[in-house]
């Protein structure tokens, strides 16, 4: 059966004093506190002499009521003396609910620490690129030192295990832009230039653009993933300490392979949007496949497939980048590792989209329109 802490009221030497006896621990104040709490009486010492046993809830309880009422504290032993102390110490009277105009100051204080973070997170970001660049260097004056097995490894991982997955989807934007193109296109009689959308704008733009989001989600996260988890186990650090630079065997092959096999995916994913599109136009609006396929060689301009393959490569290396650095900077646990992978995967489709903006307005601006 339970043993609850009890109290009795009494006035000894002319003083009102709480005599506490029972098990003052977590499990027997229950029904202490309430009473202890609706006392209205004026008491002038707390004797707890009579208590079994005290913990630190306890000794908080006979803090909090010694304070409120202006009481001494008698009858406590030396353990009991130690933590009462401590919960004095320790004890706070700071208001709950925070001053009006704190809230706004708690947002300007974050957004003004997130600037700072973002202007040196930039800083340490053109760091690694740097020496990813005097390591690239290192490596075109001593050929031997490039890990040519670790780069085929990289690139069937980030390009051929990708195929699949990247395929379909492209089949199935090519299915969605023809249809829909379709649709608004019939309304002025003009269906025919259907060809005319797919093929430019999967060649020109959203061929390699899905691509680089497709790489940035499956082989960006897997960057940042591998790596992060490799500097948790401080296998980076085992690396360095005998002898191999992390940066030639680990980072390099992963850029190289994503640079080299984004323009491919590319490519590959514009032929099969474009084949996804001939499907519908053969379905709905009567073209023949053959026909679709042969159409597109003579409406889309050659600069349209160059400016898909300029701008490869490009969002290859900016994916790779970001997986790499998020992987390294991993610390501390393995929760940093899922924090580090989704940063990845955000700032790589971010950079891609921005890049690509930027791409489209750099093209326009040199009459490939």
């Amino acid at each position: 059966m339970r043993e609850w802490a009890e109290y009795s009221l009494e006035e000894r030497e002319g003083r009102v004093t709480v005599s506490l006896t029972g098990p003052l621990t977590v499990s027997g104040i229950g029904r202490l506190d309430p009473a202890l709490r609706g006392l209205d009486d004026a008491v002038q010492a707390v004797d707890i002499a009579g208590a079994t046993h005290i913990d630190t809830v306890g000794a908080w309880i006979v803090h909090r009521f010694a304070e409120d009422k202006g009481a001494e504290i008698t009858g406590a032993s030396e353990a009991a003396q130690v933590l009462i102390h401590a919960v004095a110490q320790s004890a706070s009277r700071a208001p709950i609910t925070p001053p009006r105009g704190y809230v706004f100051g708690r947002v300007t204080e974050s957004v003004g620490r997130k600037v700072f973070e973002m202007a040196g997170g930039i800083r340490r970001y053109i760091g690694f690129l740097g020496a990813i660049v005097v390591t690239f260097f290192g490596i075109i004056r001593h050929p031997s030192r490039f890990r040519v097995r670790a780069l085929v490894r990289q690139m069937e991982m980030v390009g051929v295990n990708a195929l699949p997955i990247i395929g379909l989807m492209s089949f199935l934007i090519g299915i969605v832009i023809a249809q829909q193109g379709a649709v608004q296109l019939q309304q002025f009689g003009a269906e025919a230039f259907t060809v005319n959308l797919v093929g430019r704008i999967t060649l020109r733009e959203l061929g390699v653009l899905m691509t680089a989001i497709m790489v940035a989600g499956r082989s960006g996260s897997a960057f940042a993933a591998q790596l992060g988890t490799m500097k948790l186990t401080e296998e980076v650090d085992a690396m360095r300490t005998i002898g191999v630079s992390p940066m030639e065997a680990l980072i390099i092959p992963r850029i190289l392979a994503a640079v080299l096999m984004m323009p491919l995916l590319g490519f590959y994913a514009s032929v099969v949007a474009i084949i996804g599109g001939a499907v519908i136009g053969d379905a709905m609006l009567g073209i023949p496949f053959l026909t679709f396929l042969a159409r597109v060689q003579e409406v889309v301009p050659t600069q349209d497939f160059w400016v898909g393959m300029i701008k490869a490569p490009v969002f290859g290396l900016i994916i790779a980048l970001s997986g790499c650095y998020q992987g390294l900077q991993v610390r501390g646990n393995a929760e940093e590792v899922g924090s580090r992978t989704t940063m990845a995967v955000v700032q790589a489709i971010f950079l891609v989209i921005v890049l690509d903006a930027f791409f489209a307005v750099f093209f326009s601006s040199i009459g490939w329109i």
